[in-house]
């Protein structure tokens, strides 16, 4: 694997409708000449900047402050960059945005979380759980397959897309559709 040209870079920037005065502090990451810029959120004055080093001038507290906040965003993306390459996963501009902000590509689906919690659950029966447990998360996990493919016409649902009223849809469903008495419909909503 070639080594992939990298850079980061703090510079100040001026905002659409903005006239003068402060500028916001931007973060430019580069990999193989392909940039993403950030904000870091923090306002500054040009008058205080050093463009060639990207950092903040002077000995104020204020100043001291922003520069050490900005060698700890240096130091998130240098980690974000050892977990890219160690975890084998494309190392580029994007990627370690997404890292910094929390994003993820990769998709977990409740019923894959639902079945490996399942699998977990079976291999404590007997030392943790009684079987009739697993049976009852089992019988929640069909449950939910039936849910899903009925109210959205899917075979799985995104966890990032669970929000409230797919709860108390669910637990609608349950009450209505497969007759749950209400104690029984919190237990497989929970």
């Amino acid at each position: 694997m070639l080594e992939k040209t990298f850079g980061l870079f703090f510079y100040l920037k001026q905002a659409k409708n903005q006239k003068d005065g402060l500028r916001y502090v931007y973060l430019r990451i580069t990999v193989d000449g392909k940039p993403v810029e950030m904000s870091t959120k923090q306002l500054w004055s040009p008058a205080r900047w050093n463009v060639d080093a990207g950092r903040a001038i002077g000995q104020k507290e204020d100043t001291r402050t922003l520069n050490a906040y900005l060698d700890m965003l240096s130091s998130k993306v240098f980690q974000a960059k050892k977990m890219l390459i160690e975890d084998d996963k494309e190392l580029s501009a994007e990627a370690l945005k997404n890292v910094l902000l929390g994003k993820s590509n990769e998709t977990r689906t409740i019923l894959e979380v639902f079945q490996r919690h399942n699998e977990q659950m079976e291999a404590l029966v007997g030392q943790e759980f009684a079987p009739l447990t697993l049976k009852r998360y089992k019988t929640a996990k069909e449950h939910t397959a039936s849910f899903i493919k009925w109210k959205y016409k899917k075979d799985d649902f995104e966890i990032k897309d669970l929000n409230f009223e797919f709860i108390t849809e669910f637990n609608f469903w349950l009450r209505s559709a497969r007759g749950c008495n209400h104690n029984s419909a919190i237990k497989y909503s929970e």
